[in-house]
């Protein structure tokens, strides 16, 4: 199976080990990403709230793009990516006057958008594509004895996409249960990190990071498994300033889900990108064997 690929900027600079470890999990899993030539800027959630038209149009550039290459469905990792895509396309499909505004100003750049994409998370194409039953038959190493805590965030379940349950959604912990993992109690799952606020307003988003922290601690888990690469910085990267603001002692790797299955999939750490990490992640011994 073969789709094409939507990086975004995050997934190529501070989250390199999400990308290092997608596209070794669909190559073990004979799936095949082919990258959008001339890929853009998905506008982020800074441009929906400033200027709708002009959003959509920095976003909808990357759909006429890979929608003139190709008729595959579009996968992105990024959570935000994933949304602003995901939103731009349902905003296309189902408004005619903003389609032809978007449409008109597309053409200055000699393309336009017909409708014909649908845009995914590779979480769902993982589960729903590929199933989990032939995921955890090629897997060639067991994650049994490690204890994590399945982190979705407050993006790629909402709005009502039917992605996943919104409040309890399931994908990961079914996969990872599968592969031998336990998933710690987390009601934390999808609780926003506070994105950007860990800039703007970085008292209010230390606090909430110290929450979702604080939830997998206490409930035992070893790892923070997530599928958003700002998530995923803020967790990690801002341990030590809250530790240091809250008299806190957490130490807890955060992974990539796909670090965490291509580990299962025989991945070594250099493949996965988990040299990258601030906070080294290992498996126990008896789940580790043939790890490098």
């Amino acid at each position: 199976m073969e789709y094409t690929y939507y990086p975004g900027c995050s997934i190529k600079t501070s989250a390199k080990g999400y990308e290092e470890s997608l596209f070794y999990v669909f190559k073990a899993l004979n799936l095949t990403l082919n990258e959008i030539e001339d890929w853009n800027c998905c506008g982020a959630t800074s441009y929906m709230s400033t200027k709708e038209t002009i959003s959509l149009v920095i976003s909808a550039r990357n759909l006429a793009k890979a929608e003139k290459k190709s008729s595959q469905d579009i996968v992105s990792p990024c959570s935000a990516c994933y949304t602003i895509l995901y939103k731009t396309n349902y905003i296309m499909k189902n408004n005619f006057i903003m389609r032809e505004k978007v449409n008109q100003a597309l053409r200055q750049d000699d393309l336009k958008y017909n409708l014909s994409l649908d845009v995914r998370h590779p979480l769902e194409v993982l589960v729903n594509d590929v199933g989990i039953k032939t995921i955890s038959a090629k897997a060639t190493r067991s994650l049994t004895g490690l204890k994590i805590a399945p982190y979705y965030g407050g993006q790629i379940v909402r709005p009502d996409r039917g992605l996943d349950d919104k409040d309890n959604p399931q994908m990961m912990d079914l996969l990872f249960k599968a592969l031998g993992a336990e998933n710690v109690y987390f009601p934390l799952k999808v609780q926003c990190c506070g994105g950007m606020l860990m800039t703007t307003y970085p008292e209010l988003g230390l606090d909430l990071n110290r929450k979702i922290l604080e939830s997998a601690q206490e409930n035992g888990a070893e790892a923070i498994i997530t599928t958003c690469p700002l998530c995923q910085i803020n967790l990690e990267a801002y341990q030590k300033k809250i530790n240091k603001k809250f008299k806190t002692d957490f130490n807890i790797p955060v992974l990539f889900f796909t670090q965490a299955l291509g580990l299962a999939l025989g991945g070594s750490p250099k493949e996965l990108g988990l040299n990258r990490a601030l906070i080294p992640f290992e498996l126990k011994e008896n789940a580790a064997e043939g790890l490098k």
